[in-house]
């Protein structure tokens, strides 16, 4: 991702924390409300910021399994949705870290995580191009439709199979393209922001796993980005011409991605 495309997304989430309601405005990854992508009875005791913060696609925690003891990372907490549900899963011997950029949102997930009152949570500023955890330390990585927004999609494979241990899994929600789409459109800022623009075939997503050194790779598309849930994103989207909407109406989707290193 460009400074300038970060600098957008950065922005964009700031003000997202601020709010604390993501989906009121309908400018976010989110295909449909938080209760059509979580068990609700899996929230319930969560904080309402937590929840109005999400910015999901899916819900790795249905894909995660995760067990009691284990250490769990999220990429892109965000409001620490995620990491606070994951804390329950892992229990008292287990521990969660939630990693985000934005200073906003991890002031937002730490004021959660305190209204929670839980004790095996951690929230760490920086990039998920550069982990700032120990080689082999993790035993699940996580992330909700925050891939997609990097530039450096290599490198964050790469980081993820550094900090996951010897059988450690990969429970991603993630956006992922299903056909081509010209680079102006992929271009466009507000793509990038919405988690569209950045996004990966599914070819290219398995590839890079792969090369990072995974194996057991599975990305499933699960919910598709018709023109009616593009249209609710935001007025750059709504400015293209009919021709250009025939090529991005069904062309990106969010799937699950699992993979075991």
């Amino acid at each position: 991702m460009n400074q300038d495309i970060r600098k957008e997304v950065k922005g964009f989430y700031g003000e997202i924390a601020g709010k604390a309601s993501c989906c009121s405005g309908g400018s976010c990854c989110s295909i449909s409300n938080t209760s059509a992508i979580y068990d609700l009875e899996k929230l319930q005791g969560l904080p309402l910021e937590a929840i109005n913060a999400s910015l999901g696609c899916a819900n790795p925690l249905a894909l995660a399994d995760l067990k009691e003891g284990e250490t769990v990372l999220d990429l892109g907490s965000g409001g620490g949705i995620d990491v606070l549900a994951a804390s329950r899963y892992v229990g008292a011997s287990g521990h969660v870290y939630g990693l985000d950029m934005t200073d906003e949102m991890l002031n937002l997930a730490r004021q959660n995580m305190e209204r929670m009152k839980v004790d095996n949570v951690d929230f760490l500023q920086g990039y998920i191009e550069d982990i700032p955890l120990e080689d082999n330390s993790v035993d699940v990585v996580m992330s909700n439709c925050v891939i997609n927004l990097s530039g450096d999609k290599a490198r964050v494979m790469q980081e993820i199979y550094r900090v996951l241990k010897p059988q450690g899994r990969v429970a991603i929600a993630d956006i992922v393209s299903l056909r081509e789409v010209p680079d102006r459109l992929r271009g466009l800022a507000q793509l990038w922001v919405n988690c569209i623009g950045g996004a990966l075939a599914v070819d290219e997503y398995q590839h890079l796993l792969a090369r990072a050194g995974f194996k057991n790779i599975d990305v499933e598309p699960v919910h598709f980005y018709t023109r009616e849930v593009l249209e609710a994103m935001n007025q750059e989207i709504n400015n293209l011409t009919e021709e250009e909407w025939a090529v991005v109406d069904g062309a990106f989707a969010g799937a699950y991605v699992k993979a075991v290193k």
